[in-house]
């Protein structure tokens, strides 16, 4: 699909004049909705804002390319804006945007925004070709250049492929790979550029992309035994294993982006380090920087791993098993309330098992993120085993309660456990190696971790058990301290390791059927964003224009449980802008606690207010913590005039 088949002439607008990003997108949706692509435009735009929220689209060098692909988009397609001054558009390298493009995509189709991302990502590593774009005086102008440059680069390309197998068949001087988190602008522009230097330097180079949508341009075997170099650009894992004995140059994507000449010549320089694979050792992370993270970032690492798979089952289980308990009828019978019509019988059956996967899903994705692919198996039955409470007395399970503690402990075993084994077959012959993965680790694995989890099992259902009857135990006065607590957490650090500390806490609450805790979490959680929003639209006074229109968006991310949307006011005054948001949270996670309500569901925001339990005491938490922080803010903040 060529871009240009996505973008209309009236979704282009040039000498455009924006004093923010949020005016940037705003102009851009109102774009997209003009040529006919939306369904939904503020359902558009919130999933751009969603989008934004896990990181900017910016990709440097005066470009940044904002997308979402979302029910509301009716059929894909593209709009952009020119910006000859430029707009901070929060971009790694602190470059102002001159070139934005926005990207939308049906969620009902295939990955069109991705290839349509990994194109133009690929188009404007040209300076030229961008300089031309920012330049053009007329839709059509701006048009043509990206017709002209497309149909150049792409039917040059397919014009070259058999020269291409050709030159495979001599082989590659230098392989790369390049990986991004996302895997999407930023793979593709570190691999065009490390393509274009090696053009540039009369090198023959190959990179294999791992994008979104899965590995591009794979390395073959013979290509990698006949280079004379390797360079990993990456931000993620990759496969380091087949580079075994090659001279191997390991880099950030952004280095593949930016310093492609350097890396191409260190890949051939005689004092390259060979790399040297181990059992163990199968990624990039763990080559480059796991020796620098230290225990407890490996393991706050391998836990969040865990936990990010994990959410999606309880999330959407804990929202049916809430959705069940709206619709029934109590009046029925009140001992079988969730189950008493068929409606809530199905939602909440379907809901108890989705939630029943979370902690065999927490233990078995830890295990991977320590082992690899062969920790899952292990993982995952060291999970089940602690959710059954498995004892040797009783393998059947239900004599004790290891729950959340149980299984994290369980994902942490079965990994090392991994780990353990590939240490000790590495010494089995080579013509093994292929039983290991499929025979050795599952079988053996599998069972040392129920071994192992199956002893601890009645030591750490003991704490449970202890720790839920203490918290059963806690009078008015204690709960609301504890609501406070967790609520003022969740502002610490909006979204680090201290507010992941309460939500893990409060999700893990969830399983031990305390469905309070869960309530005031979420309300701290919500309230910083909604805090700061109330601060820059009743007290202007205190906040630049650019500030106030970032307010705003606080409202949207506030409302939605997204606490990092306080983060950037943090970052720029944080004496006084935590202080205030952790005193706002902790007023709404005591109110929440004192008016007696419950959350079954671990997130959601203001849209499951329905099945929230005391939905008005809840909502009452949150308005009351909000304007705390928003007043707090207010006198802690002084006016810009005289600052």
């Amino acid at each position: 699909m060529k871009i240009t088949e996505l973008l209309k002439k009236e979704s282009i607008e040039l000498e455009v004049k924006v004093s923010s990003k949020e005016e940037a997108i705003d102009r851009l949706v109102d774009l997209m909705s003009a040529s006919g692509r939306l369904k939904d435009k503020a359902g558009y735009k919130e999933g751009i804002l969603a989008r934004e929220a896990q990181g900017s689209t910016a990709v440097g060098d005066g470009i940044a390319i904002p997308h979402a692909k979302v029910a509301a988009v009716k059929e894909p397609g593209l709009a952009v804006i020119v910006v000859p001054e430029g707009v901070d558009y929060k971009a790694f390298d602190d470059s102002l945007a001159n070139l934005i493009f926005m990207i939308a995509a049906p969620d009902d189709g295939a990955d069109l925004h991705l290839e349509a991302l990994s194109r133009l990502s690929t188009l404007l590593m040209d300076s030229d070709f961008k300089s031309d774009l920012v330049k053009a005086r007329s839709k059509e102008a701006f048009f043509q250049l990206i017709d002209d440059k497309e149909s150049e680069r792409y039917e040059k390309k397919t014009e070259e492929k058999p020269a291409e197998s050709s030159k495979a068949a001599y082989g590659y001087r230098v392989l790369a790979v390049t990986a991004c988190p996302t895997g999407i602008a930023h793979t593709f522009m570190a691999a065009e550029n490390l393509e274009q230097q090696g053009r540039k330097l009369g090198i023959s180079v190959k990179v294999e992309t791992n994008g979104a949508e899965g590995i591009g341009n794979q390395l073959t075997t013979d290509e990698i035994a006949a280079a004379d170099g390797i360079i990993i650009a990456a931000d993620k894992n990759v496969d380091m294993s087949r580079f075994d004995g090659k001279k191997v140059v390991i880099a950030s994507v952004s280095d593949g982006i930016h310093k492609g000449e350097e890396l191409v010549k260190r890949a051939l320089a005689g004092d390259a380090p060979v790399y040297h694979h181990t059992e163990g050792t199968t990624d990039r992370s763990s080559e480059n920087s796991g020796s620098q993270d230290g225990i407890g970032r490996s393991i706050y690492k391998h836990l969040m791993n865990g936990v990010s798979h994990m959410l999606p089952f309880v999330i959407g289980g804990g929202i049916l098993i809430a959705l069940a308990f709206l619709f029934d009828d109590y009046s029925i019978d009140p001992g079988n309330f969730g189950k008493n019509t068929p409606l809530a019988a199905y939602l909440k059956t379907v809901g108890e098992q989705a939630f029943g996967m979370m902690l065999p899903v927490l233990a078995g994705y830890i295990a991977m993120s320590i082992a690899d692919r062969p920790g899952l198996a292990v993982g995952f039955v060291g999970g089940l085993i602690a959710k059954m409470g498995s004892t040797f007395a009783n393998p059947g399970g239900g004599d004790v309660n290891s729950g959340f503690l149980g299984a994290l402990l369980a994902g942490f075993i079965g990994g090392y456990i991994v780990i353990l084994l590939k240490k000790l077959f590495s010494k089995l012959p080579k013509s093994l190696d292929g039983i290991k993965p499929v025979l050795l680790y599952p079988l053996i694995g599998i069972l040392l971790a129920a071994v192992v989890t199956t002893f601890i099992n009645p030591f750490i259902g003991g704490i449970n058990n202890a720790m839920t009857n203490g918290l059963n135990s806690m009078g008015g006065s204690s709960k609301i301290f504890l609501g406070i607590v967790l609520g003022g957490m969740m502002s610490v650090d909006m979204g680090g390791p201290v507010n992941k500390a309460a939500y893990v806490f409060g999700t893990a609450q969830l399983a031990e059927g305390n469905f309070d805790i869960m309530a005031a979490v979420m309300a701290g959680g919500m309230v910083s964003p909604i805090a700061i929003a109330l601060c820059t639209t009743f007290f202007k006074k205190k906040f630049t224009e650019k500030e106030r229109q970032s307010g705003l968006v606080n409202y949207i991310m506030g409302l939605s449980f997204i606490s990092e949307g306080a983060i950037p006011f943090a970052a720029a005054d944080p004496i006084r802008v935590i202080p205030s948001c952790i005193a706002g949270s902790a007023v709404a996670g005591g109110l929440s606690m004192a008016f007696g309500c419950t959350l079954r569901a671990p997130h959601g925001g203001i849209f499951v207010l329905p099945t929230i339990g005391n939905p008005f005491g809840y909502l009452l938490a949150v308005v009351i913590g909000s304007a705390a922080g928003c007043l707090v803010l207010a006198v802690l903040k002084k006016n810009k005039e005289i600052e």
